[in-house]
């Protein structure tokens, strides 16, 4: 199997069959992400303990098989992680989307590194980037209710 064919592979894996769908109990940082350009809309919600480590993460929505699976991919790298090293993660993968990070600089980003070709499809970024950005939004500004709604709309933009 050929690299593209196995990236294929794991963003439908993440589409179709995601491990982080639904809602989290007792989530303590909710915030809907939306991307009005193309319809793109999540929820995220974490729960972050007192000692500032993301014990448990979902989200809801609709959307693009790429921003679907984008977000499931960043849940599954962040949960267990602390509030600052998922923030490193999301600066990480935003390098990696506007092409100052490659090889082997992207092994943090577990399967998140499938993406890194959609730098070369400018508009699919938003779609790719609206769960990191919604997540580095309520961890950065303390959003810790769905009062507010983050849009992404370009690559410009990030």
């Amino acid at each position: 199997m050929d690299l593209k064919a196995l990236y294929q592979e794991i963003l439908n894996e993440h589409n179709l069959n995601p491990n982080n769908r639904g809602k989290t109990e007792g989530a303590n940082f909710v915030l809907r992400g939306v991307n009005p350009s193309c319809g793109d809309d999540i929820t995220l919600n974490l729960k972050v303990d007192d000692k500032g480590i993301i014990t448990e993460g979902t989200f809801t929505g609709s959307g693009c098989a790429i921003s679907q699976a984008s977000v499931d991919m960043m849940l599954d790298n962040v949960i267990g992680k602390t509030k600052e090293e998922a923030l490193r993660l999301a600066s990480l993968f935003m390098d990696m989307i506007k092409g100052k990070a490659e090889g082997d600089a992207l092994e943090d980003l577990d399967e998140a590194a499938s993406l890194q070709n959609i730098s070369k499809m400018p508009a699919r970024v938003k779609c790719a980037v609206l769960g990191w950005h919604t997540m580095e939004e309520m961890l950065k500004n303390g959003k810790t209710t769905a009062t507010g709604t983050a849009e992404h709309c370009s690559i410009e933009g990030m």
